[in-house]
């Protein structure tokens, strides 16, 4: 039986070496790749990670997030406080803190400024935005008769219930000290908070104190002093998504009101703008319920109901009535 052949492949030079070559070529771009700047997509998925807010400016990503607290939100804070062992306690000196008042700390703050301050020529040479000590404690905070974070209820409910996006433009009557404009200013872009307030104080808080102090100068809100519901100097051609007024106008006679109406429906995007007013609209209901709704009709407004929101953190609700422009 004649020896069988063995089969085998012949691997000639050449095509050894052109194997080497390719396989070469294909390692370096290989490399080249892994050590290249990533080039991942700059939008996060708001399901899969936190949104991404730099400088204190929303992103696009953060437009349509969530604004209230949720269920889960509670239930972490409470176990948190739970998993510490906290207890409310009485707020007296022990070793690090000395507990003081606003009218206290104003006194520290004039009589001693601070552990660390210059003296002298130097005094006036530091603070890029000297600021009244009155404002340094927060005084205005005490202003309103509620908690200071009753304003963020009234931003949660607002933004909401207006179905608000970064994109939105929102005019308050009477923004007072920012209790609730901060939040605003903070959630939209830069410019689309508009506010007309008339006490001179409270805007002295606002410009000096919260804008910087919050870190959203960079915001530019145009905050105009004015009353009489004068709206000429936030421009012909904005329209706003939501124009709300807390409080405001149960310290004005109906017949302003009525003005500001006249001129704010205008202002409406038609349809989609909203109007809110907090507390009662006795300028209205005084006329009588059919008397009401014509003269709002006639304005190209309509009212859409009442409504409450309760507070996060104290025992409280707004009352808050709505209309919407119904005209284009």
């Amino acid at each position: 039986m004649a020896p069988s052949s063995q089969k085998g492949i012949v691997i000639t030079i050449p095509a050894l070496l052109l194997s080497v070559s390719a396989a070469a070529v294909f390692l370096f771009f290989l490399l080249s790749y892994l050590s290249s700047p990533c080039t991942c997509p700059s939008s996060i998925p708001a399901t899969s990670a936190a949104a991404s807010v730099a400088g204190g400016s929303v992103t696009e990503e953060d437009a349509d997030r969530r604004i209230s607290t949720s269920r889960g939100d509670i239930d972490w804070v409470k176990d948190q406080i739970r998993a510490n062992g906290l207890q409310m306690r009485d707020n007296v000196l022990r070793k690090g803190i000395n507990p003081r008042t606003r009218s206290q700390q104003l006194e520290d703050l004039n009589n001693f400024k601070g552990i660390s301050h210059y003296e002298g020529s130097e005094a006036n040479n530091h603070a890029a935005l000297p600021c009244p000590g009155e404002l340094l404690v927060e005084d205005h905070h005490s202003n309103y008769g509620e908690p200071w974070a009753g304003g963020r209820d009234v931003f949660e409910y607002l933004a909401e219930s207006s179905h608000l996006t970064a994109n939105s433009r929102v005019l308050e009557i009477g923004c007072g000290t920012l209790r609730v404009g901060v939040h605003f200013i903070w959630y939209l872009k830069p410019e689309h908070f508009h506010c007309l307030e008339r006490d001179e104080l409270s805007l002295m808080a606002a410009f000096r104190y919260e804008l910087p102090s919050q870190g959203l100068l960079h915001k530019r809100p145009l905050i105009v002093r004015g009353e009489d519901m004068d709206f000429t100097k936030f421009g012909s051609d904005v329209l706003y998504d939501l124009i709300y007024a807390s409080a405001v106008f149960l310290h004005m006679p109906d017949n302003l009101v009525w003005v500001g109406l006249e001129r704010l429906a205008n202002k409406l995007k038609p349809y989609d703008g909203h109007i809110f007013v907090s507390h009662n609209i006795k300028f209205c209901s005084r006329l009588g319920g059919e008397k009401c709704t014509k003269r709002l009709a006639s304005l190209g407004l309509e009212y859409l109901g009442r409504h409450t929101h309760d507070s996060l953190l104290f025992n409280h609700y707004e009352i808050w009535f709505e209309f919407r422009r119904t005209e284009a």
